[in-house]
């Protein structure tokens, strides 16, 4: 719908995944899986609602159609947005409570090196971009954390991330999700 999607696509394609749009809910018929990209949460969940894919695409998400869901995506997700618009409706599908934009605003963007469970090899280049800060979680796994924050959870099939991955040439994060559609 919006979002950092083409970068998703690339990141995608160069672990050796088959890709497509998804822009209506017919769009979701056969799917292995779907990622949900940085940029504007608000407007995505208004633009799904508007053409009619946000009821089937929580149904696929909540029957275990893989996700990967990252900054915005995340928001999307989130049970609890704290500084959401009032009118802001989310999915309700990933136990975690966040704020958007609780890392500040575009000038304070930043990349840091992640440790993260599951993920062989050196650090993960974190690049933070008007990113969700993690307030707390339920059920969801945390899998990396920055200054004691979570910023990387699993629950079920889903994989968020407060950060973008595929801002990076680092494609474990990528392959991992391949993985997870999988299986």
């Amino acid at each position: 719908m919006q979002g950092a999607f083409a970068e998703h696509v690339k990141a995608l394609d160069a672990v050796g995944a088959k890709t497509r749009l998804v822009k209506t809910k017919e769009d979701l018929d056969g799917l292995d899986g779907i990622v949900l990209p940085g940029g504007e949460s608000t407007t995505m969940t208004m633009l799904m609602e508007r053409v009619g894919l946000l009821e089937p695409l929580r149904a696929a998400i909540a029957k275990g159609l893989p996700t990967l869901a990252t900054c915005a995506g995340m928001i999307v997700l989130a049970r609890d947005v704290t500084d959401g618009m009032e009118d802001q409706q989310g999915m309700g599908l990933l136990d975690v409570s966040v704020k958007r934009n609780g890392y500040g605003r575009q000038v304070d963007s930043f990349e840091v090196a992640l440790d993260i469970a599951g993920l062989d090899g050196k650090p993960f280049p974190g690049v933070f971009i008007r990113s969700p800060l993690v307030e707390s979680t339920g059920t969801a796994q945390v899998i990396a954390t920055h200054d004691g924050r979570a910023v990387a959870v699993r629950q079920g099939r889903i994989l968020a991330l407060c950060f973008h991955p595929e801002l990076t040439s680092d494609r474990r994060l990528h392959q991992e999700f391949v993985r997870m559609a999988a299986r």
